[in-house]
C-alpha cells in the first residue's frame, strides 16, 4: 500500500471542501433538490398503489422490499444515492471542465480550486517591457488572474518600428510578447504570435521579419479604428489571463545623452539606437515630455495590491514608462508595495558593469525615492560561472542605502541571464504575503 499516493488522492479531493471555491452551496442545493424529488416520487408511488389497489400484489411486495428490515432499506438507498450522485457529478464536472483545465491539473476539483484562487488573487501591476516583463507575467499567471501589464510604447526597431512608421500605430512588439505570456494555451499561442515570416527564395518579401502577432494587432487596429480598441479585441480573442495596457497612447520617442568611450557627448534619438551607441547614458528623456498617461493604466496602478517595476532593460524598457508624468505620479501615490526587480545580468550599451546599487541609483535619478520600497535581486552566481558568463549584476553584501534589499535564487539554470518565471513569482508572492 502506497500511503503517499493515498494522501495525494485525498489531498486533491479536499479541494471540493475548500473555502471560496463556490461549489459547496450549490452541491447542498442539488442534494436538497434530489431529496425533495425522492419524497415526491415516493408520495406519487404510494398514491398510485392506493388508487389502483395494488397492496396485495407481488409488485408491491417487491418494491417495498418487505423481506428486509426498514433500517437496512434506508442504509442501502442512502448509499446507492451517494454513489450515483457522486459518479454523476464527477463525470459531468470532468466533461464540463475538461476544455478549461491546464495540463498539470490532475483533477476537476483542483482545476476549479485553482481557477477560483486565481480569480480571487491579488491585483498586481507590472510595469516594463521586453522579454523580462513577459517572463514575469508567465510566473504570476499561475497565482492570480488579476494582472495588469503596463508596457512602453517607445520601441522603434524591427517589425514594430516598421509598422509604426508605415501605419502610424503604436509599436505592437511588447504587447504581442505579453499577450502571448498571458494567453491560456501559452505554448501554442507563443509560437503563433512570435512566428516571423521569411521568404523561401532569394527574392526578399515585404513580410520578411514581421511577427504574426504584430500583424494581427495592426489588422485589429485597422478594423476597430484605434490601437486601444485593437488591444481590447486581441485580449478577447486570445482569452488572456489579465490585461495589457500602454503607458500612453501618444507615440513617444526615447532620447538620450550618451558619453562615448572617447569622452565625446552625443545626443541619440530612438530606442533602438541607444544601446548601439555603446556608451554611458547620462540623461534620458521622452518626447513629447508632457505625454498623457493611459487612464486605465493609471486606474490599475492606484487600485493595485502590488506594483512590480521590471525586470527588463533599465533605460529602454522600464524608464520610458516612468517618464510619463501622470503614470509616475500614480505610482508615487499608490498605497501598494512597490518592488523593483533588478536584472540578473548586465546589458551592453546600457548597464555594463552595473551592480544592484548602480541600477537603483540610476532608477532613482528619474523617479522619487518613495516609488521603490524593496529591491529584489538574484543571489545565485554559481550558475553564471558554470555557463562562463563574464558579466553579471553583483549583489552588495550590505543593505542598499535608500531601501530594503531582498535576495533569492531567481535565475533560469539554463539561461542565467534570464529570470526563472516560477522562482521570480514565488519570491514576489512571498514578499507580498
Amino acid at each position: 500500500m502506497n500511503w503517499s499516493n493515498i494522501l495525494q488522492y485525498f489531498r486533491q479531493r479536499w479541494h471540493w471542501l475548500s473555502v471560496g471555491i463556490g461549489l459547496k452551496r450549490w452541491l447542498v442545493l442539488f442534494l436538497l433538490g434530489a431529496a425533495f424529488l425522492g419524497v415526491g416520487l415516493t408520495a406519487g408511488w404510494v398514491w398510485l398503489i392506493r388508487t389502483l389497489d395494488l397492496t396485495e400484489t407481488r409488485l408491491y411486495d417487491i418494491t417495498r422490499l418487505s423481506w428486509l428490515p426498514l433500517w437496512v432499506i434506508a442504509v442501502l438507498f442512502l448509499l446507492l444515492s451517494i454513489v450515483l450522485i457522486s459518479v454523476a457529478l464527477w463525470r459531468m464536472g470532468s466533461n464540463l471542465v475538461a476544455p478549461f483545465r491546464d495540463s498539470d491539473e490532475v483533477s476537476v476539483a483542483e482545476a476549479i480550486y485553482n481557477y477560483q484562487q486565481r480569480n480571487n488573487g491579488p491585483h498586481i501591476v507590472a510595469i516594463g517591457g521586453g522579454t523580462g516583463l513577459s517572463t514575469l507575467l508567465r510566473g504570476l499567471s499561475r497565482y492570480t488572474r488579476n494582472i495588469t501589464a503596463i508596457v512602453t510604447v517607445a520601441d522603434d526597431g524591427g517589425s514594430s518600428g516598421r509598422l509604426r512608421r508605415d501605419f502610424g500605430i503604436l509599436p505592437p512588439g511588447d504587447f504581442r510578447n505579453n499577450l502571448a505570456a498571458l494567453s491560456r494555451d501559452e505554448a501554442l499561442m507563443t509560437q503563433l504570435l512570435q512566428y516571423r515570416f521569411s521568404s523561401a527564395g532569394d527574392q526578399a518579401s515585404e513580410l520578411d521579419g514581421h511577427a504574426f502577432g504584430n500583424l494581427l494587432i495592426a489588422a485589429l487596429a485597422g478594423l476597430t479604428g484605434s490601437f486601444e480598441e485593437a488591444l481590447v479585441a486581441a485580449q478577447n480573442v486570445l482569452a488572456i489571463r489579465g490585461r495589457v495596457f500602454p503607458s500612453t497612447l501618444e507615440p513617444i520617442q526615447l532620447e538620450a545623452d550618451i558619453r562615448l568611450k572617447n569622452g565625446r557627448l552625443i545626443h541619440v534619438e530612438g530606442e533602438s539606437a541607444i544601446p548601439k551607441a555603446d556608451g554611458v547614458i547620462e540623461q534620458l528623456s521622452v518626447s513629447p515630455a508632457n505625454a498623457r498617461a493611459y487612464p486605465e493604466a493609471v486606474r490599475a496602478v492606484l487600485q493595485a495590491d502590488l506594483i512590480v517595476l521590471g525586470p527588463g532593460s533599465l533605460f529602454t524598457s522600464l524608464l520610458p514608462n516612468l517618464l510619463v508624468r501622470d503614470l509616475l505620479l500614480a505610482v508615487q501615490n499608490a498605497k501598494a508595495p512597490k518592488i523593483y526587480v533588478c536584472n540578473s545580468a548586465t546589458q551592453a550599451g546600457e548597464t555594463a558593469g552595473f551592480s544592484v546599487q548602480d541600477h537603483l541609483e540610476q532608477l532613482l535619478r528619474y523617479i522619487p525615492d518613495d516609488c521603490v520600497d524593496t529591491v529584489l535581486a538574484n543571489d545565485n552566481f554559481a550558475v553564471f560561472a558554470q555557463k562562463n558568463m563574464a558579466e553579471f549584476t553583483a549583489v552588495p553584501l550590505s543593505k542598499l542605502d535608500r531601501c530594503q534589499l531582498v535576495t533569492a535564487d531567481l535565475v533560469d539554470d539554463s539561461y542565467p541571464w534570464k529570470h526563472d518565471r516560477d522562482k521570480l513569482a514565488k519570491a514576489l508572492f512571498s514578499l507580498l504575503s
